[in-house]
């Protein structure tokens, strides 16, 4: 099943509520929320408080995207705060098999990323556990980034390790993607696709069906 994540970084603040909404009923599965911290990458965006007022704008899946150096000490948070999957940095500090087992303890799916530069081997340990691998198709921090052509083969390559496992693992793409190029990712693997300004500027549920036309 293809999947669009909205990723609402990329949502104007002053109506983030009613955008959350727009997508929700333009049939967005998922809300993607990026956090950041400042350490792992140069930007701070939004935490707890955020995601709680919005929890209560949509029944959506929260896709949170952990940016942070010590994932470990959010875990508990999110999940009072109503996250369904928690994805955190292969990069980031922390015991990356005791972080899923965590997360799935607390009700959560669990989600690794990698940034460009990252090999997908380093997944090898995680992949009988893990619910969903996101390669990350632009440097993590900033929005409004071009997408990486050479993800285009990582992807491919992720998801065929992911089949090799026979297990239902979602691969999940972020950066750069819009009506031009995600064709292309979903035809290398990819079902979980997010996307930001391409949502988010403009027509949000003429976004949302451009999206969906494609991913059907």
């Amino acid at each position: 099943m293809n999947i669009l994540a909205p990723s609402i970084l990329s949502a104007d603040f002053t109506k983030l509520g009613e955008q959350i909404q727009a997508v929700d009923k333009a049939g967005a599965q998922y809300i993607h929320i990026d956090v950041m911290d400042g350490l792992f990458v140069p930007v701070i965006s939004y935490g707890m408080p955020v995601v709680k007022s919005i929890r209560k704008a949509t029944k959506k899946v929260f896709d949170v995207h952990l940016m942070v150096m010590e994932p470990e000490i959010y875990i508990d948070a999110f999940a009072e705060s109503g996250a369904d999957i928690l994805t955190f940095h292969l990069e980031s500090l922390g015991d990356k098999k005791k972080l899923i087992a965590k997360t799935h303890e607390k009700g959560m799916k669990a989600g690794l990323a990698l940034r460009p530069g990252t090999s997908l081997l380093e997944l090898k340990p995680y992949l009988d556990i893990v619910d969903m691998i996101l390669v990350m198709t632009v440097e993590p921090g900033f929005g409004g980034q071009s997408y990486i052509e050479a993800s285009t083969e990582k992807i491919h390559y992720a998801r065929r390790i992911i089949d090799a496992t026979r297990r239902n693992i979602d691969l999940q793409v972020d950066g750069g993607i819009n009506i031009e190029n995600v064709g292309k990712v979903l035809e290398v693997g990819a079902n979980v696709i997010v996307a930001g300004s391409a949502v988010f500027s403009g027509d949000i549920a003429a976004n949302v069906a451009a999206f969906q036309k494609l991913m059907k």
